[in-house]
């Protein structure tokens, strides 16, 4: 029980920053590139987890093998590079409100991949959820709004938020299996991110855009290492939550953000909530609020 409480309040945290992370990011990566944005936080933050590994192995690296590197590979490459691109990608082209919601159709995907994967069971309860939400999402991704400077092709950035939603589900759900097989919560974090942002780096130099990197000015780099403080605070809680509930459970426990999202978006940013939007979120809620009641001895994997 104490496992399932202390499981719930960390993922309940990461709900709290990632309600205000979303806003908060949207303002922060305003004049600058999505890929150089990620990549160097994400590079950053990569070093900050390979410190704490070391220290609980003692620098003891061979700890570091109890599942197939090419899993935590892919962790990193889907989780903490392509998905992190496309999102931040989206949010530079649609309002902070829209994504948050949109991101929160996490549920969805990760229900599906979890019962197809890790045999965690699905109740009619979840399944009541699943329509919901994706009546939700279909009506937010319906509802149009007006470009403006701060959200120039909404359209498209609500198709890459999505997208890369789903990538992390994936994500999700390889963790949550090699967490399963036993490997730490710490080093799975370390592979998202570290090997996320060798991708990154790799797309930053295919594309030409390192020097964009090198001539960062001291606004920006600022900018950067509040987005990474938040991020890291982000992943900490959530990776440490999923070791210790199940996955299906967690991520509709981060219902709470797109609320937040949505309210700071309107008071900082101006957005605009067309009724559409607005119903569609709350579907969104109800649904998320209907499978975080179901407690994780109901439905863990066999």
């Amino acid at each position: 029980m104490k496992k399932e409480t202390l499981g719930t309040f960390l993922v309940i945290c990461t709900a709290i920053i990632s309600g205000f992370a979303i806003p908060v990011n949207k303002l922060l990566i305003i004049d600058l590139s999505p890929t150089v944005f990620t990549a160097t936080r994400a590079i950053l933050i990569g070093i900050g987890f390979f410190i704490i590994v070391s220290f609980k192995n003692n620098f003891k690296f061979k700890k570091f093998k109890k599942v197939p590197w090419k899993s935590l590979l892919i962790i990193g490459f889907i989780g903490g590079g392509l998905a992190f691109l496309f999102y931040f990608t989206g949010i530079k082209l649609t309002t902070s409100g829209r994504a948050a919601f949109l991101h929160k159709t996490l549920p969805i995907y990760t229900i599906i991949l979890a019962f197809l994967f890790l045999k965690e069971k699905v109740i009619k309860k979840q399944i009541l959820a699943l329509i919901l939400m994706l009546f939700g999402t279909f009506m937010i991704y319906s509802s149009t709004i007006a470009p403006s400077e701060l959200w120039l092709e909404p359209s498209i950035g609500d198709f890459l938020v999505i997208l890369a939603t789903f990538l992390w589900a994936v994500e999700n759900t390889i963790a949550k299996g090699v967490m399963i097989k036993g490997e730490s919560n710490f080093v799975v974090t370390f592979s998202r991110m570290f090997f996320g942002a060798i991708l990154l780096f790799g797309i930053l130099l295919g594309l030409g855009k390192l020097d964009q990197l090198l001539s960062l000015t001291i606004e920006q780099i600022g900018k950067l290492l509040i987005s990474t403080t938040i991020l890291f605070g982000y992943v900490f809680t959530w990776y440490w939550g999923i070791k210790m509930i199940n996955v299906s459970k967690a991520a509709p426990l981060l219902l709470l953000s797109p609320v937040i999202s949505l309210f700071l978006g309107v008071i900082w940013l101006g957005e605009p909530t067309p009724e559409l939007q607005l119903l569609g979120s709350i579907l969104i809620l109800i649904g998320a609020y209907i499978v975080s009641t179901i407690k994780s001895e109901f439905i863990t994997a066999v």
